[in-house]
């Protein structure tokens, strides 16, 4: 599985939303899917029930992880997370292309 965790923003690779960017809210870990805010929106009819209310609602629909490279803070481009081991035992998450340390 890829270097992604919720709160990380992600750029779309392919699909009907390739190209645009968004933040990740789910990692689906089984399924090795994300679901990304405003991104690969479709409409859901729902019936009312005890806590909501019934018609049509947006559902952000989950993207296979292979579909979506993260991005960088630092150089702001798509790029892939390595992970390396610091002296103090703590595993962190840099970046490929500028070896920036992410949080």
């Amino acid at each position: 599985m890829a270097n992604i965790k919720k709160n990380d923003t992600v750029r779309i690779l392919a699909g009907k939303d390739k190209g645009k960017s968004g933040k990740v809210l789910r990692v689906l870990v089984k399924e090795d899917k994300v679901i990304i805010e405003n991104v690969n929106v479709y409409k859901k009819h729902q019936k009312k029930g005890p806590n909501r209310e019934a018609g049509i609602v947006d559902k952000a629909m989950p993207i296979h992880i292979s579909n979506v490279r993260p991005i960088c803070p630092k150089c702001t481009q798509p790029t892939s997370f390595r992970r390396k081991e610091l002296g103090d035992g703590k595993r962190v998450r840099y970046c490929r292309k500028c070896g920036e340390t992410i949080a």
